[in-house]
């Protein structure tokens, strides 16, 4: 969301005392797995990569091969082949948030750079579905397995962009723009129209899947819509502390969602159905356990929304 809207710093957020913490985005939004395992890996990688003059982009297109590469070392039964997938992807995921580090320890910070971040996900767990589906059909299973495999990749899709916008909306609340990186689909819109198909191909091909991605986004979430906007409309100048105090206090809770629907838990479950050698429940763990969650969880976010919604047009936030 473009808005000039600062929120003041919070007195319940501790200030950021280390290298290694002003790395991070929020503790708010952390999961804990992230920060004792991924991210101080990520902070090292992301060092070398200061040191180097390696940019953020490159790190994460470098992360959808060592993804990619996973989950072809999941398609072959040998288990030592699968672990060795298994420590690529995590790899993978270490590149992933060593780009973010390195993009917010040396302010190169981009949109085509948050697009890449969002795409690398996909990129891995599309290889991944394939692998889980060939595999399968190689146990036994029919053709039929492709459609819980491509069910459960729709669902992945949707759970990671919601889990993202949300994480977003909560950062912008706590940190405004500067802390965020949440963006709406009409500036996206404008910006893609002034785009040249013959001399901007590649850009303008980017920001139309980048657009109907955020378009997605605020599908799921109309009354948050209603509340950015007015948000945007009334507090141009910053938002009350009152505001930011109250809104952070409600939604921080549903952050677990957000971390529950994402990498860690899906792969901590994707790897122990492949040492069980039973990799296709995956498909039915994303389908009929991460679903209901992400249901969950954009029900709980639309009563917080709807709740602050209320709460400002009714002049509570004036002062």
């Amino acid at each position: 969301m473009e808005t000039t809207t600062t929120p003041r710093p919070l007195a319940e957020e501790p200030e950021k005392t280390s290298a290694f913490e002003n790395s991070l985005k929020s503790n708010d939004t952390e999961e804990k797995i992230d920060i004792w395992f991924y991210r101080p890996i990520g902070y090292q990688i992301a060092l070398f990569c200061a040191k180097v003059g390696l940019r953020p982009n490159p790190v994460t297109i470098i992360s959808i091969f060592f993804g990619v590469a996973a989950g072809i070392l999941f398609y072959p039964q040998q288990l030592w082949i699968n672990v060795l997938g298994m420590l690529s992807l995590m790899f993978a995921n270490s590149l992933d948030s060593a780009d973010g580090q390195l993009a917010r320890m040396t302010n190169d910070k981009s949109r085509l750079g948050r697009i890449l971040d969002g795409a690398a996900g996909d990129f891995w767990f599309i290889a991944i579905h394939i692998a889980i589906c060939l595999r399968s059909m190689e146990e036994g299973w029919t053709a039929w397995i492709w459609v819980p495999g491509v069910v459960a990749g729709v669902s992945h899709m949707i759970q990671s962009a919601m889990a993202d916008y949300y994480r977003n909306v909560h950062l912008f609340f706590i940190k405004g723009t500067n802390g965020s990186e949440l963006d709406n689909s009409r500036d996206l819109q404008k910006e893609y129209d002034e785009m040249s198909w013959t001399r901007q191909f590649g850009m303008k091909l980017v920001a139309r899947l980048y657009l109907n991605y955020t378009k997605e986004q605020e599908f799921f979430s109309p009354k948050l819509q209603k509340l950015l906007a007015v948000v945007k409309e009334k507090y141009q100048n910053g938002l009350p502390a009152k505001l930011i105090t109250d809104f952070r206090a409600q939604n921080k809770p549903l952050m677990k969602y957000t971390n529950i629907v994402q990498f860690n838990t899906r792969v901590i479950f994707l790897f122990l159905w492949l040492f069980l050698d039973q990799s296709w429940i995956y498909f039915f763990f994303d389908i009929f356990v991460l679903n209901p969650i992400l249901i969950y969880m954009i029900v709980k976010q639309e009563q917080v929304s709807n709740h602050f919604y209320k709460e400002i047009t009714a002049g509570k936030y004036n002062g």
